[in-house]
């Protein structure tokens, strides 16, 4: 059976698999796969789960926060800020929920400091048009 090379890197990991049949991902357009020799390809992917199917049957698990994919000359680069990868599919999903719900906790407290930080910039600006006002 007809393999390819494939290379998942992240600011602070980097994994290198040989002998990969297969890949399967998402991106906007919908789930897709790659097999050896295919065109050459790019696509940004979808947050979520993708997984490549090695030469021994095993399929292994890549929970992502989406990124960017090449594949050119039977090797496939995933390039993504962050990943986690498993083999075990029910491990893999939970630790993506569990990053994506850290993730969402983070962006809500960041919209709560950025509500704090326009109500104090509008109560400033009254106070110096009221300052203003009273001394014209």
């Amino acid at each position: 059976m007809k393999t390819f090379n494939l290379h998942i890197q992240s600011a602070t990991q980097y994994v290198y698999a040989d002998n990969v049949i297969s890949f399967v991902g998402e991106d906007s357009t919908g789930s897709f796969g790659i097999l050896a020799n295919h065109e050459r390809m790019m696509t940004a992917m979808d947050y979520g789960l993708a997984r490549y199917q090695l030469q021994d049957g095993g399929w292994i698990y890549l929970g992502l926060p989406g990124g960017i994919l090449y594949f050119a000359n039977n090797h496939l680069y995933l390039s993504t800020r962050h990943f986690l990868q498993d083999k075990d599919y029910q491990r893999i999903s939970k630790g993506l929920l569990e990053q994506l719900l850290k993730e969402e906790e983070a962006l809500r407290e960041l919209k709560d400091s950025l509500a704090h930080l326009e109500q104090e910039m509008f109560r400033r600006l009254w106070q110096i048009g009221h300052l203003t006002t009273q001394t014209v």
